[in-house]
């Protein structure tokens, strides 16, 4: 089937129907999957999916639906049903596509489909994965059982077209390995995780790599314990400094600004951190895991710095909040068939620095190396964070033991301004959220 055609053929029907503006959006997938446990199979799994969405325009009412029945009469009555759910919904000037000036060439984004990832046969992640499962083991006696181990890859095609000019269309490929591993000494439980999720096989960590790291993770807390209340300095590694990030860019949320709703509403322009933190949402990151030509409403994707050299550039927008907040899109309406588009991130980062993780580790005499966060993360109205925090203890420089059962509490801003070293070793380790190792002057680790 041309997928292409028949997105062009729903919007022609509902424009031929009344509508003054139309817009087809069409997904197309399949994805497999294998979980292994003890040198078994323990799941394995393959899917295909597939859908479109329809979304109108009708004298400022706006109406939607969808269906993943790609026959010729169920694609006409879903552009019928739109047409109708449109009559009986509320009148908005603020309802409308994007067109004109909002639109226009899409950007490069490099290759995103990976040849190797889509004819992957399908014994590759039962291998692989008993491959991940036999190095986790290896590493370290104490590994007495796994929380999952397993493997993965997709292949997803989009589709779109509307009465404003857009037309477009692009596929990519993903693939991933993960483990969770349980260690014990005899006294207590500590669980590691770790994986890698890239677009292209060559790309990926190998399965020994991952089974070892994951390992070690939960090796290193074994006799975790509490430590005294203080205010200390505190680092994030990678994966927890990337929630940390979400956390930022949640707060940037073109939505929640223009409701009032968050602590960076009044600041845009205004320093918010050292020279040395930049923020950035790049729809068109080489071999992203969100890299697309086009965001979910067919604006072309771009790389918007939301904190530049410290200061506050940017808020995150789709068409139809940046028409509320008298603001631009910035290509970031983020989406499924089956639903309308709303403001998301694309490849979301913070910039490496130039110090290694070890340096900024050397610098610390006393203070706390955290691991996992486990909680909400920040309120994005106050800036309040207060999380649960697992990780290892720093004392002259050097991670010494493990600690658990603490909470590790500060505030956004505050946040922002104490954090004093960006490392170098930038991560994507689990998605299209990446970030180094940062360092905060000082939070509040709450203990006994």
């Amino acid at each position: 089937m041309d997928y292409q055609q028949l997105a062009k053929r729903i919007v022609q029907r509902a424009r031929r129907k009344g509508a003054r503006q139309a817009e087809a959006f069409l997904e197309v997938g399949r994805q497999s999957s294998v979980r292994v446990h003890q040198g078994q199979i323990e799941d394995l799994t393959q899917s295909t999916s597939k859908g479109v969405g329809v979304r109108v325009v009708l004298k400022d009412r706006l109406g939607f639906a969808y269906t993943s029945d790609f026959e010729p009469s169920a694609v006409d009555h879903i552009v019928d049903q739109a047409l109708k759910l449109a009559e009986f919904s509320a009148p908005s000037k603020l309802n409308g596509l994007p067109s004109g000036k909002d639109l226009g060439r899409f950007g490069d984004t490099g290759l995103l489909f990976d040849t190797k990832v889509a004819e992957l046969p399908g014994d590759w992640k039962i291998k692989t994965a008993l491959e991940v499962e036999k190095a986790a083991r290896a590493e370290d006696s104490r590994i007495i059982a796994f929380n999952g181990v397993g493997a993965g890859d997709s292949v997803s095609e989009v589709y779109m077209a509307s009465t404003e000019g857009v037309t477009g269309a692009y596929s990519g490929t993903y693939v991933y390995l993960y483990a969770a591993p349980v260690a014990s000494d005899g006294n207590g439980l500590q669980t590691g995780y770790w994986m890698d999720y890239r677009r292209f096989l060559d790309d990926l960590d190998g399965p020994e790599s991952i089974g070892r790291e994951a390992t070690r993770r939960a090796v290193r807390m074994l006799g975790a314990k509490r430590v005294k209340t203080q205010q200390v300095p505190v680092l994030f590694d990678p994966q927890v400094a990337a929630s940390f990030v979400s956390d930022v860019a949640g707060a940037a949320d073109g939505n929640a600004v223009y409701q009032k709703a968050s602590l960076l509403a009044p600041l845009l322009g205004k320093r918010l951190a050292g020279a040395h933190v930049t923020l950035v949402d790049d729809g068109l990151m080489p071999r992203g895991l969100a890299t697309a030509p086009f965001d979910g409403e067919g604006v072309p994707t771009r790389r918007t710095p939301i904190i530049e050299q410290g200061v506050l550039k940017s808020f995150l927008y789709d068409a139809f909040t940046a028409r509320k907040a008298k603001a631009r899109t910035t290509g970031n309406a983020s989406r499924g068939y089956n639903g309308l588009p709303s403001i998301g991130t694309s490849n979301l980062y913070l910039e490496a620095g130039t110090k290694s993780p070890e340096e900024l580790l050397r610098e610390v005499d006393s203070g706390f190396y955290v691991t996992a966060l486990l909680g909400h993360g920040t309120d994005p109205v106050t800036g309040e964070l207060s999380a649960g925090a697992n990780g290892l203890w720093i004392e002259k420089g050097e991670l010494t033991h493990p600690v658990q059962e603490v909470t590790v509490a500060g505030n956004l801003l505050q946040m922002l301004k104490d954090l004093d070293g960006v490392g170098s070793d930038l991560q994507f380790r689990s998605g299209a959220v990446g970030a180094p190792t940062v360092r905060f002057r000082q939070l509040t680790v709450s203990g006994e």
